[in-house]
């Protein structure tokens, strides 16, 4: 489609009433909240040709409704961590960090070095999610986080202002006023040398000019609490979805088969170097280095969500969490008021 990310978001519930058979969307609770209203139609069906022998379990779980029918065909994930250029790792004699110390360190050093550590840009409201998340899971635990974004724990939880504690302390190291700037902003700082790393997904690949894809890698947020230590990867699935009432079903159905099949993904794959297919038949021969650890780390992660705004109520997600986290990174000493207002606004959304 041709329209913007954040727009395509926001109109997602028109689209689904208007004449698009095949729509592309979200796994999990995203997919899983639409199947709920009754605005998708099932696809058993297209499963049902060999997807279910081709697709893991986790990704069949992630594309089945509440009411266990498959609504939904993966196409391809990527994986949300530290991303940074090897050759200014390099020169500089820095390594990967694997503890909460070495990671300050790291960042100091970076400072010292004239380098912004960590490039950030928040315009959008979506992309502070991928740092609260990492922090939180890595602090709490998958079963913490995974309930907190259902409405089963508390914003105002000791447990949750720990995690800003910690990313307020992270801040200085941060490019300022992220609020202001697009994460394409922020990632040509890291392409350019001028920060040192980025909390963010693969698809900064596509920043990156064709000749230096090869000269960037990413590390999984270290550990912050052994308890958890590294075992939640965030690795959000995209993919594809049929209306409830499409026009041509049987046309749905068969674009929706090929776009799960290794077909349809490896001529996808062609042109985005930055994705990893689902299907598990897909010619991985000419996968880059990075397609290929992030295929390990995803596959060997004993726990993975998705994103926050994937992994919440949509609208808990657009219309409190992105604009909370906005006001924290403008005023990070006024985050108790904004938890309490948080909390209060989730509990009628969950309540509904």
């Amino acid at each position: 489609n041709t329209v913007d990310h954040n727009t395509f978001q926001e109109n997602i519930t028109t689209y689904l009433q208007n004449p698009d058979d095949v729509i592309s969307w979200f796994a999990g609770y995203r997919m899983q909240y639409f199947a709920d209203q009754d605005l998708l139609g099932p696809i058993d069906d297209v499963w049902g040709q060999g997807l279910n022998e081709t697709m893991s379990e986790g990704f069949k779980l992630a594309s089945t409704g509440h009411d266990g029918l498959l609504y939904f065909v993966p196409f391809n994930y990527y994986a949300w961590g530290i991303y940074y250029r090897p050759s200014i790792f390099e020169a500089n004699g820095w390594t990967p960090p694997t503890t909460l110390d070495e990671l300050k360190a790291l960042a100091e050093a970076m400072q010292t070095a004239g380098i912004t550590p960590f490039a950030f840009g928040n315009d959008g409201r979506w992309p502070a999610m991928g740092t609260f998340d990492q922090i939180n899971f890595r602090l709490n635990g998958y079963q913490f986080h995974m309930d907190l974004m259902a409405g089963l724990e508390s914003w105002t939880d000791d447990r949750v202002k720990n995690v800003f504690q910690m990313w307020t302390e992270f801040l200085p190291w941060h490019q300022e006023n992220p609020n202001g700037r697009t994460w394409e902003e922020a990632a040509s700082t890291i392409v350019d040398g001028t920060s040192g790393m980025m909390t963010i997904g693969t698809f900064i690949g596509q920043q990156f000019p064709d000749a230096d894809t090869s000269d960037l890698d990413f590390f999984v947020w270290p550990e912050l609490n052994p308890e958890f230590g590294i075992g939640t990867v965030e690795a959000p699935i995209d993919g594809f979805l049929m209306a409830k009432n499409p026009k041509n079903p049987e046309a749905a159905k068969e674009l929706l088969y090929h776009m799960g099949t290794a077909a349809g993904q490896d001529a996808y794959l062609a042109v985005d170097p930055s994705a990893v297919a689902t299907a598990n038949d897909v010619d991985t021969s000419g996968y880059s280095p990075l397609q290929l650890k992030v295929l390990e780390a995803v596959s060997s992660a004993p726990s993975v969500t998705q994103f926050l705004d994937r992994d919440t109520s949509p609208e808990f997600a657009s219309n409190v969490a992105g604009q909370a986290f906005a006001d924290f990174l403008a005023d990070p000493g006024s985050i108790d008021g904004i938890l309490e207002d948080m909390q209060a606004q989730a509990e009628v959304i969950f309540e509904q």
